[in-house]
């Protein structure tokens, strides 16, 4: 909605201005893929019999009810008026709206409340938990859960809206995954699991080296993307070069209508009425509210990238109400951008999450802290649809212009930039940790025994890190602001290369063989020198001599 607020200043009429005229993102976003859901209203109810038959029969036969009473002994059925009630078995809940499976347990025993009622299908559309905590710990339950039993409030709001849920209910897909650039794991290790972390759904799980998104559980919050340190989860409606492209236009066309030192303030639909009655009247008329779909959508590349096109600050509206794991990464990402901007000159103040209750309680002084000024020429580029290159691009431009900059911002654990540190001593360029590399920050030097390292590549997973047989890797986290020396490959470690003793071949190094020896010291197989001599040798030649030993009866082990 088009929130109308004060406009007795330059500022306000600029902004009544652009917030009436500017399309909306819906309009000229990417359209993406939908999500549909099929129900046919079938509902289980679980918990205290009498709570839930007092549900049922408020619900009425036009909701067809299964009710389930839970209990240590097994599970048996039986009549009590129209409905089939369960009695006994402890319930698990799986699924969604249109397909949830509910099993039974008892003693070694697992039984599917769907067969013990006698139900035709195997799954039920809707379920009503009326148990104290709930079944499901979900900060944001799957689409036709309801956990009715945590308050009156609940039960009721419940109650209202299941007679309504049945028929064919469609969604967006919100999101995308690029499994290619995902840092999740590797040969088995497991590196980032940020997004698993900041999903208020549990939608997200892991499947060896990468992830897998439910897009029936997904509802969209968003803190998956921006949690993500290498793009590989992104949203897809809108895109964020839609977005950004919609925010560039928004904060120009505010500035060409006589506005100055814009704020952006992201907010959702929720926060839309406490600004508007609330914060509004009071706050600086040249804050810009921005409403979105879901405010956790939105990271660090999107602020920065805020930043680089004017905006003094970026505000980013939470209700108290919104899930906890999602704030949580909004703080992650503000605690990630601020020691970046104060290492540039800029006022680390200028990317704030705002409780919008909190606020409300001084509406008059909730943005004083919020910087006076922009510091920054408004950028011109055209955002690209990949999260670390907007992030290069706002970077750039931000640093080009910084007021005082450093050579380098030192971030706190978790950042998505950073360097490796490599024990040269310890490491024996076995490169176990290229081979697990998700984004090529480390590579190989060819020919060469040398490991090197591209360090805007580094997401810091950690998969090196653990891949290290030698525990030779560190992880720093940090932002080198010198653009040629972050995108350059560099040398972290490099010995002479070791030779074939038989045809002058490099093949190693000599710590690596010297590693090698020291371990099979005991081993039965390299007790003779013709054994131990052969690691000492290129692959090639090792098989010849091995059959040339064999030929005159010598040993053949290797």
């Amino acid at each position: 909605m088009t929130l109308e607020l004060p406009a007795t200043t330059d500022a306000g009429r600029a902004r009544s201005q652009v917030l009436a005229q500017t399309a909306t993102i819906e309009g000229t976003a990417t359209p993406t893929s939908i999500v549909t859901y099929q129900s046919s209203g079938r509902l289980a109810i679980i918990g205290d019999e009498a709570a839930a038959l007092a549900a049922a029969r408020r619900l009425g036969a036009g909701v067809p009810s299964t009710l389930m009473v839970p209990g240590d002994e097994s599970p048996e059925p039986s009549k009590v008026g129209d409905f089939v009630v369960v009695r006994g078995g402890r319930p698990e809940v799986h699924g969604r709206l249109g397909r949830f499976t509910i099993n039974l347990a008892s003693g070694e025993d697992t039984f599917s409340l769907a067969e013990a009622s006698g139900a035709a299908t195997p799954h039920f559309d809707l379920v009503l938990d009326l148990c104290d905590p709930p079944l499901l710990p979900h900060e944001v339950p799957p689409v036709g859960y309801y956990a009715g039993g945590r308050s009156e409030a609940a039960l009721e709001r419940a109650l209202a809206e299941i007679p309504d849920m049945h028929g064919e209910f469609e969604k967006p897909k919100y999101f995308n995954y690029d499994p290619s650039i995902c840092a999740h794991g590797g040969s088995g290790l497991t590196g980032c699991t940020r997004c698993i972390d900041a999903c208020p759904t549990i939608a997200i799980s892991s499947i060896g080296d990468k992830v897998s998104v439910d897009p029936y559980l997904c509802q969209g919050a968003g803190s998956c993307v921006a949690a993500c340190p290498s793009g590989a989860m992104s949203y897809a409606f809108p895109a964020v070069n839609d977005l950004l492209a919609h925010l560039k236009k928004l904060l120009a066309d505010f500035v060409a209508a006589g506005g100055q030192d814009p704020v952006l303030m992201i907010h959702d639909a929720w926060s839309g009425k406490t600004i508007q009655e609330t914060l509004g009247p009071a706050m600086p008329e040249n804050i810009l509210p921005f409403e979105v779909e879901e405010v956790g959508s939105l990271g660090l590349d999107t602020w920065l990238a805020a930043l680089a096109y004017g905006a003094r600050a970026v505000v980013v509206t939470v209700t108290a109400s919104a899930p906890r794991r999602m704030v949580d990464e909004l703080r992650a990402q503000v605690s990630f951008g601020r020691p970046v901007l104060e290492a540039m000159g800029y006022a680390p103040d200028a990317l704030l999450v705002l409780n919008s209750a909190e606020a409300a309680k001084d509406p008059a002084g909730w943005w004083r802290s919020l910087p006076e000024e922009a510091r920054c020429k408004p950028a011109k580029f055209v955002c690209p649809d990949d999260k670390r290159g907007i992030l290069r691009l706002a970077i750039e431009h931000l640093y080009r212009h910084a007021p005082s900059p450093r050579k380098v911002a030192e971030l706190p654990p978790g950042a998505p930039f950073g360097e490796i540190r490599v024990d040269k001593d310890a490491c024996t360029l076995c490169m176990g940790c290229v081979s697990v590399c998700p984004t090529a920050a480390l590579n190989a030097g060819g020919d060469l025994p040398q490991l090197k390292f591209t360090e805007w590549n580094c997401v810091q997973c950690g998969l090196c890190e653990k891949a290290c047989p030698e525990d030779a890797i560190t992880l720093k986290p940090r932002l080198l602001f010198d653009a040629e020396l972050r995108q350059q490959p560099r040398v972290l470690n490099e010995e002479q290369p070791f030779c074939c003793i038989s045809c002058g071949k490099p093949f190693g190094t000599r710590s690596m063989l010297d590693n090698m020896l020291k371990k099979l010291e005991g081993h039965w197989m390299f007790q003779d020198e013709d054994s131990r001599r052969r690691l000492q040798m290129c692959d090639h030649c090792r098989v010849k001599d091995m059959f040339k030993s064999g030929r005159q009866g010598g040993p053949t082990g290797l």
